[in-house]
């Protein structure tokens, strides 16, 4: 008997709004909504897929009254694949995103920023191929 991470809940008060910022962070789709909910990915999760192999999870939204009032206790890590560190952190800027403080300091290879509803996450090292 075994398990399988197969999706991240966020709590959230505009899950629609939320969704949009990380389909375009991810390059993920909607591939389910219903009332205060929508799930995204990069493929549509089915019993067979994730029984043969260890498959990406997906992101749920989900709707709820009350605000954030603490920093994450768990956040994401997204590295670039095609641009800079630095371009990426500008593209999310003007996806809506904001740098963050957390206490990291200042010398670090990772940039600390929030999604439109303050969550955080973490821009790391580009991987995209050196020239």
């Amino acid at each position: 008997m075994t398990s399988r991470f197969t999706e991240l809940a966020v709590d959230c008060h505009d899950p629609e709004r939320l969704a949009a910022f990380w389909c375009e962070v991810l390059d993920f789709k909607a591939i389910d909504r219903s009332e205060g909910k929508v799930e995204i990915g990069s493929w549509v999760p089915t019993a067979e897929d994730v029984r043969s192999r260890q498959m990406p999870p997906t992101l749920l939204f989900i709707q709820v009254a009350e605000g954030k009032t603490a920093k994450n206790r768990l956040h994401l890590d997204v590295s670039p694949i095609d641009a800079g560190t630095e371009d990426e952190v500008t593209r999310l800027l003007g996806l809506g995103a904001t740098r963050t403080d957390v206490g990291q300091g200042p010398d670090r290879n990772w940039v600390v920023m929030a999604d439109p509803e303050d969550n955080e996450f973490c821009v790391l090292r580009t991987l995209a191929p050196q020239n």
